[in-house]
């Protein structure tokens, strides 16, 4: 057991929280996440993009919220209890929230366990292997952007 985790230090690892979006897995870089909420009520903004649901209220601040699933061109967001409002933080854009239908668990993915990805869509930068389980790897600058 013991030379296992010598190891895994010697490989760069990245921590990932792994989310569903309809009936696929997503990984989210932890670095660029500040909080997870349960879903709540979500203002809504005339005269915003189609994929901004509104902002809400956390604790004093006031954030945006985009749903995931309508900036891929998936179907709309069906929210069950297992819904999340996941909180990133990103230096230019301050705090966003994202819509996932559900957060599964963090996962520890070093270099070699992701293939690198120019082909997979704009929003996925990489597919990372966990077992026999497939992530895909959001560009989380990508998702938020506003003219992607």
């Amino acid at each position: 057991m013991a030379e296992k985790n010598v190891e895994v230090i010697d490989k760069e690892s990245k921590q990932y929280i792994v989310v569903m979006v309809g009936s696929e897995h997503y990984g989210i870089d932890i670095s660029y996440i500040d909080n997870i909420v349960r879903m709540q009520k979500i203002t809504r903004v005339p005269k915003i993009q189609s994929y901004f649901k509104g902002v809400i209220n956390l604790r004093g601040e006031i954030v945006s919220v985009m749903s995931i699933r309508n900036k891929m061109g998936l179907e709309d967001d069906v929210f069950t209890n297992a819904s999340r409002i996941i909180i990133l933080k990103l230096e230019e854009k301050g705090a966003i929230g994202v819509i996932v239908d559900e957060v599964k668990e963090v996962v520890n993915l070093s270099e070699d366990e992701i293939e690198k990805s120019t082909n997979k869509g704009k929003f996925i930068n990489g597919i990372g292997k966990h077992g026999d389980d497939l992530i895909s790897l959001l560009e989380i600058n990508s998702v938020v952007d506003d003219n992607a």
